[in-house]
């Protein structure tokens, strides 16, 4: 008899590295247009725009890739703090857990003797994971991986501030700001469409935030570089 397989694909298995790829492609991008059309907006020349846009580039990775690996860090020291306190308290109080761990079962709705009996199996097996899992809601589906987080945001935020880079080296330079902007706001559009796509969210409503955001984002960098107009160099 074959053994059945598990084929079902579930959007929340994808959450760790969904979540910073989609921040970092998304950060770079409008962080980066936003940069190079305020500075072409300030009467800078191309090579000009061009430095300033690689220098945003790999600062924002850098920044992307940090912020990351503390903000995950913290989640998993929190993580880590719970399940040391946990094991304590099954190694201190069992029975206490035990009941914690049945009353959790009758909450979601199994009948009391159900639930003492899937407490004790769980417990017999696995107590810590049952509870990691059930009370605390730490499982390995979800789990916390700082350094997985820094490079995906990292390496994320530099492919999504190529565009802008590519388009400002091969457009005409009075034309860097417009068509920058117009490029920008179609891969933004592309990206929230994939990411929502990839999360199992609306695809038009995805695409339309990002891209909104992305808007407000270069037209007041934009502002502020034509009210200063001061040329770099």
């Amino acid at each position: 008899m074959s053994r059945l397989s598990h084929s079902e694909i579930h959007m929340v298995h994808r959450i760790g590295w969904l979540r910073a790829a989609v921040l970092g492609a998304n950060d770079g991008l409008v962080s980066t247009a936003s940069l190079v059309v305020g500075v072409a907006a300030a009467g800078s020349g191309k090579p000009e725009v061009l430095i300033a846009g690689l220098a945003g580039l790999v600062a924002g990775a850098m920044s992307m890739a940090a912020g990351e690996y503390v903000s995950v860090s913290s989640q998993t020291d929190a993580e880590q703090a719970d399940l040391a306190r946990e094991t304590r308290e099954l190694a201190e109080t069992p029975e206490a857990e035990l009941k914690e761990l049945t009353r959790i079962y009758v909450d979601r709705g199994l009948d009391r003797d159900l639930a003492e009996k899937v407490a004790h199996q769980l417990t017999e097996r696995d107590a810590l994971g049952s509870h990691a899992r059930d009370e605390l809601g730490i499982s390995e589906t979800v789990t916390a991986r700082p350094i997985q987080a820094a490079l995906v945001s990292a390496l994320t935020f530099a492919v999504g501030a190529v565009l802008p880079l590519i388009v400002t080296l091969l457009v005409p330079e009075t034309r860097i700001g417009v068509l920058v902007a117009a490029s920008t706001l179609i891969g933004l559009a592309v990206l929230g469409g994939m990411g929502a796509s990839a999360g199992g969210a609306g695809v038009a409503r995805g695409a339309a935030r990002v891209t909104f955001w992305g808007a407000l984002a270069m037209g007041a960098t934009a502002a502020v570089g034509a009210l200063f107009g001061v040329t770099v160099g």
